[in-house]
């Protein structure tokens, strides 16, 4: 991945300018408030932000509708790389507000992101087996066409729309004792964290199998890390976003989770509350349920769900 040596310029400021040019072209998702008890835990209240009732079913849908009302588009459209969701949003962002636009995906995508990319009417195209792989295929096609680049963390904009969740989310509940949420390339932690500016705790949970923020914060850089896991479909790129990686360093605290400890958090998402999430959606809850974060007696902590294409519901 190209290094990017411009810092920043993510802040509060800049998310809130971002919210009112999107709003007409996103949902205000609810938020779900409930006893720890339910699930198991002591005195604490859990407030879910359910991102998976977002359009295009994820909270990427803020950061493609950022990019896209943003930055100029050219004549050739957009291109984007995806493990599924991003490209999910792009493309509805784009037939939304007429503008062409070819997906990349890994093999690894989810057979419901693939369906939901292709029923938009956006090109699509398979490029490897890993997310970067589809990456390094959608900038040689840029390079080539001249269409817009949107990535999937790292770049400003996106961030800028993920922040809103974090604007939002305040603005429906306050600002609670934490805020947690899952981990791929850091668009989503980078944008919350840099809406709440250390106002409160901003914990990062992502795979043991895919640590791309826990690896850079022991290193003091982004690096290279595995990209694998049940989740690898929407958290796992080789390395966290080097336009994410000073706002996480500075406000994000790391908590890794098990393969195992994401598969409960999903059935328990169903069993207690009827919410059908993919893996990366319950990523953030699964690192209260293993007791990874342990939220202090008497907390209100929120949890981001942050996506639910998937297949796993079956209806007759």
């Amino acid at each position: 991945m190209t290094r990017v040596e411009t810092p920043t310029l993510v802040d509060r400021e800049r998310i809130a300018a971002t919210d009112p040019v999107i709003r007409r072209h996103i949902r205000r998702t609810p938020v779900l408030e409930v006893d720890g008890r339910d699930f198991g835990l002591g005195d604490v209240r859990l407030v879910f932000k359910l991102e998976l009732t977002q359009k295009a079913g994820s909270f990427k849908a803020r950061g493609a509708f950022a990019n896209l009302l943003l930055r100029p588009v050219p004549p050739a459209g957009v291109v984007a790389a995806s493990g599924g969701n991003h490209g999910v949003a792009v493309a509805h962002a784009a037939r939304e507000l007429g503008i062409a636009a070819r997906i990349y995906l890994p093999t690894i995508s989810t057979p419901a992101k693939v369906e939901r990319i292709r029923a938009s009417g956006a090109e699509l195209v398979f490029a490897g087996d890993r997310y970067d792989d589809a990456l390094a295929a959608s900038e040689a096609w840029a390079e080539a066409s001249g269409a817009l680049r949107v990535h999937a963390f790292d770049q400003d904009e996106t961030m800028m729309g993920a922040g809103t969740l974090g604007l939002e989310l305040e603005d429906q509940i306050g600002v609670p004792d934490a805020v947690l949420a899952a981990v791929g390339g850091g668009g989503l932690i980078g944008g919350i964290a840099a809406w709440f500016g250390g106002r409160t705790r901003v914990i990062g949970v992502e795979p043991e199998l895919a640590p791309t923020l826990a690896r850079a914060l022991a290193a003091g850089e982004p690096v290279d890390a595995p990209a694998g896991g049940i989740a690898a479909d929407s958290l796992a790129p080789r390395r966290i976003g080097e336009r994410v990686f000073p706002i996480a360093q500075r406000f994000v605290e790391s908590v890794l989770v098990t393969d195992d400890a994401i598969a409960f958090a999903q059935r328990a998402l169903w069993s207690t509350l009827r919410i059908a999430v993919e893996p990366g959606g319950a990523t953030a809850l699964a690192a209260v349920l293993s007791g990874r974060f342990a939220p202090a007696t008497g907390s209100r902590i929120a949890i981001v769900i942050s996506g639910g294409n998937t297949s796993a519901v079956q209806f007759l």
